[in-house]
């Protein structure tokens, strides 16, 4: 579904609203909203405008702006998305260029914590010397950013062995539309002990919804064909075990 924003594509108002609160660049003009306008996929779709924050606050600050202006926000790292995943009529922030930092490496719990915009192939590179890898290899690794990774739930050739992202990510800092900051990380199915805002509870509680009423739509399924999804059963515990110390997983 397309959503379409209130204001304008190269609105002077919300960009003068935004570059008055951030020290990052924000970029309305028609060439950079060309650019902007597509990714690795066949769509193209002229946004709002664009903003290339220096850090968190800058996001902040943009966020609460266009939710007071109605417009929808679409943050984007390397744009290798091939479904559309990083266009639209939104205002677009890009993390890429600032927000490209590898803030820690624990050796020990094989764990790293990155800001957004690190390109996969350059945390591997800071990984290596310490025999580690993170095994989310997408063919685009030489671009791709892991905040975008994490959005799109990327997998990759070695997906079977290690799993995709949901698989290899320990926590998200996060940021809501209304800007406020959430900790995304492990919690119990009951929800016990569950700390966190209301509106994070029922995002939580959402998800768990849904991921109920998925479950039961597959095994509705799988009693269609009890054959096959045995056989695969079988197949994949006799072949492949996926063990969660196996990987460095993303803080």
């Amino acid at each position: 579904m397309r959503h379409h924003s209130p204001i304008p594509p190269g609105d002077t108002g919300l960009e003068g609203k935004i570059a008055r609160e951030i020290e990052g660049e924000v970029l309305f003009d028609p060439a950079t909203r060309g650019r902007y306008s597509t990714d690795a996929s066949i769509y193209q779709i002229e946004p709002v405008g664009v903003v290339i924050p220096k850090n968190v606050d800058d996001i902040v600050a943009s966020i609460s702006i266009a939710s007071e202006s109605g417009v929808p926000v679409l943050p984007r790292g390397g744009g290798t998305s091939q479904c559309g995943q990083t266009v639209g009529e939104a205002l677009v922030i890009d993390v890429s260029k600032y927000l490209n930092r590898i803030i820690e490496i624990d050796k020990h719990n094989r764990r790293a914590k990155v800001q957004p915009g690190v390109v996969l192939d350059d945390l591997n590179a800071a990984l290596r010397p310490q025999n580690l890898f993170f095994p989310v290899d997408v063919s685009t690794a030489n671009r791709a950013t892991l905040g975008g990774m994490a959005g799109n739930n990327s997998c990759g050739s070695r997906s079977i062995r290690y799993g995709n992202m949901v698989h290899n990510v320990n926590a998200i800092k996060a940021l809501l539309s209304d800007g406020s900051s959430v900790h995304m990380g492990p919690i119990k199915a009951n929800l016990q002990d569950f700390q966190g805002s209301d509106r994070l509870l029922n995002i939580v509680q959402r998800l768990q919804a849904l991921g109920a009423r998925e479950r039961e739509e597959w095994f509705a399924s799988s009693q269609e064909k009890p054959e096959g999804i045995a056989a695969l059963r079988r197949e994949l515990a006799e072949e492949v075990t996926i063990a969660p110390g196996d990987t460095t997983t993303i803080d």
